[in-house]
């Protein structure tokens, strides 16, 4: 199983438009950092977790592609419905025109319903010709299900107030966006060797969590790696921040891959 990490920044990227803080300023590739994915390959198949506002520059940068009789993207799952997660769901459409096939799309009701209000010519008629071509199929905190013969394990965190969506692949978990995850929801977490987990900031914040608030999961859970990830400018640099980080975390950054052996999906 191969993870790649399209975006690995908050709402904003890094940098931040008008900024001219040391990160933002940074020449430091690591420093720089398109709104968060990830891209997840396994059995052959392509699962990309949200599409944000830079799905197309991800989707170009990572060189995606198959040989044709292959789809190059075969599912997109979203863990919630802000801009910075589903922004860039238009650009599925040359994959549904290369290959003439319906983008399956994997979310709950209630991102259903945004994705809906959202992208109304799609969902909508009169279909407008050209439009992006995508079928929804619902999913919910409480049961695993399949996309193309991998099973995932959705995981119900809460950012902020709002309930959204983490997904462990075998011994693979991926959590964004998270401030709180309760007992139960923790209880599918565990025994987890590699986990991807949101880090915002140093400062306290209503909705995400802060570095130490995540290293104290970390600690909490033990996996045998961690990356971080959702990191905004106010976090410090990549190099900086990763020296101070216990040996089995360090900081994702875009482009960055990792091979998972003995991962069953």
């Amino acid at each position: 199983m191969k993870v790649t990490f399209l975006g690995t920044g908050t709402s904003q990227g890094i940098p931040v438009i008008g900024c001219t803080c040391a990160v933002c300023q940074s020449s430091d590739l690591r420093d720089k950092r398109l709104r968060t994915s990830v891209m997840i390959e396994a059995k052959g198949k392509i699962i990309v977790i949200d599409t944000g506002p830079d799905f197309r520059q991800q989707m170009l940068r990572e060189q995606v592609h198959h040989d044709l009789d292959k789809f190059c993207v075969d599912a997109v799952l979203f863990t919630h419905e802000h801009k910075d997660h589903i922004g860039g769901l238009d650009d599925v459409r040359p994959f549904n025109f290369r290959f003439r096939r319906d983008m399956q799309v994997y979310a709950t009701a209630q991102v259903q319903e945004a994705l809906r209000r959202e992208y109304q010519y799609v969902f909508t008629p009169p279909f407008y010709p050209g439009a992006p071509l995508i079928e929804l199929n619902t999913i919910s905190k409480d049961k695993k299900f399949t996309v193309e013969n991998i099973d995932i394990q959705p995981i119900e965190i809460i950012h902020g107030e709002l309930p959204i969506l983490g997904f462990r692949f075998g011994d693979f978990t991926y959590l964004t966006d998270v401030k709180t995850i309760s007992p139960k929801e923790k209880e599918k977490i565990q025994g987890t060797k590699t986990l991807v987990l949101s880090a915002l900031r140093q400062k306290e914040h209503h909705s995400h969590l802060t570095l130490q608030e995540a290293l104290a999961l970390v600690k909490e859970f033990e996996p045998k790696q961690t990356y971080l990830i959702h990191m905004s400018h106010l976090l410090g640099k990549h190099k900086v921040i990763n020296q101070e980080l216990p040996e089995n975390v360090q900081l994702a950054y875009d482009g960055l891959k990792i091979i998972l052996n003995g991962i069953k999906c």
